[in-house]
């Protein structure tokens, strides 16, 4: 069995990803659940072949270097998916995660209204964040092709590897794609700014460099977009701050103050219905009074004005569980396991508030 054969697969069984390992038989992701395929086992060496082959020079470069490759692959006829080739114990094993070929709306992929705010913001930065896997690149993919189809501007990406391939409509849409148009991401950064972008996603936050960059981009006039790794919208001021030392947090508290507008952090959960995945999203839209918190290094406060906020269309992550599960949506367990507060939502789901 060939790569492109267990990528039909994962097609036609409609599995999100798959797992390629030594010693196992393909395993599917279908329905948020790992599946065993009824094949044979890979032997260590069928695994290291059907893996090496996958990889040109620079990725065989980066797995030898960094011990994984990233890269996407295009099926005709099939679709477009994201890889992830790794060692494991001197071994290789692989993950695949399939891209849908259509890059879903805010209604489908089960997004709060709130969320296309973002699409009509002029200049600032806009963060995703989530664990890995939490579908941060495509909400983000979402409301660039909202932008797309409503605006005329361009949009500059710089993904590594692209995942949603857009179409142009209303906008100029160029993707980057690290290792293949720009040869990293530092250089992709360095050159954004002289291509002429209106609307910019600047992939991971990942260092101080990057958020800087974006800031500036911000200031400039841009609408940037970007993701990090944080537990909640309100943290994700502590984790931009910890890439700076102390002594430029005054100056990093001003800028985030004034240009960024929009923080979003997702995760996904268990739905009641077989199958079904349910995105939980809080959204932090930076109000008067969360940037006078952020002006005045009052984080802690950050969580309590986000709590209380009902106007903006902010919502935190126990309102939105609280939501979810008197929809029906998700079950109480899978509700509190979400919950950074597990017994005020608790309270919640029994009718009594924050501001009660």
């Amino acid at each position: 069995m060939n790569i492109d054969e267990l990528l039909s697969a994962m097609a036609k069984h409609g599995a999100s990803d798959l797992h390629i390992k030594s010693g196992e038989p393909p395993v599917f992701r279908i329905g948020g659940e790992l599946m065993r395929a009824k094949a044979a086992v890979f032997t260590t060496e069928e695994a290291r072949e059907l893996l090496t082959g996958l990889l040109d020079e620079r990725l065989r470069q980066d797995l030898e270097k960094r011990g994984y490759a990233d890269f996407s692959r295009q099926v005709e006829g099939v679709g477009r998916f994201r890889c992830n080739v790794y060692r494991q114990l001197g071994r290789l094993s692989a993950a695949v995660r399939r891209v849908k070929p259509i890059i879903p709306t805010y209604q489908q992929l089960g997004l709060p209204a709130s969320i296309s705010k973002c699409s009509d913001f002029e200049s600032g930065l806009v963060l995703v964040g989530g664990a890995t896997g939490s579908g941060k690149t495509t909400t983000i993919a979402a409301v660039l092709n909202d932008i797309n189809h409503k605006r005329r501007c361009h949009i500059l990406t710089i993904e590594d590897p692209v995942e949603y391939v857009f179409e142009d409509d209303k906008a100029l849409v160029n993707q980057r794609e690290v290792g293949v148009d720009v040869p990293n991401f530092e250089e992709g950064l360095r050159s954004a700014m002289r291509e002429d972008p209106d609307v910019m996603l600047l992939g991971e936050m990942r260092d101080a460099e990057t958020v800087e960059t974006a800031l500036t981009a911000a200031e400039t006039g841009h609408l940037v977009f970007g993701t990090i790794h944080a537990p909640g919208c309100a943290q994700t001021i502590g984790r931009i701050l910890e890439m700076f030392p102390a002594e430029r947090h005054h100056q990093m508290r001003s800028s985030l103050a004034f240009n960024l507008r929009c923080v979003v952090n997702q995760k996904l959960l268990p739905g009641l219905e077989k199958g079904a995945i349910v995105p939980a999203v809080e959204v932090m839209f930076i109000t008067p009074i969360i940037k006078k918190h952020l002006l005045e290094g009052e984080d802690h406060k950050i969580a309590e004005a986000l709590a209380k906020d009902t106007e903006s269309g902010s919502e935190n992550f126990n309102r939105v569980l609280a939501r979810l599960y008197h929809e029906k949506k998700v079950s109480m367990d899978a509700a509190l396991r979400a919950a950074p507060n597990p017994e005020e939502l608790r309270m919640a789901m029994r009718g009594i508030t924050f501001s009660t």
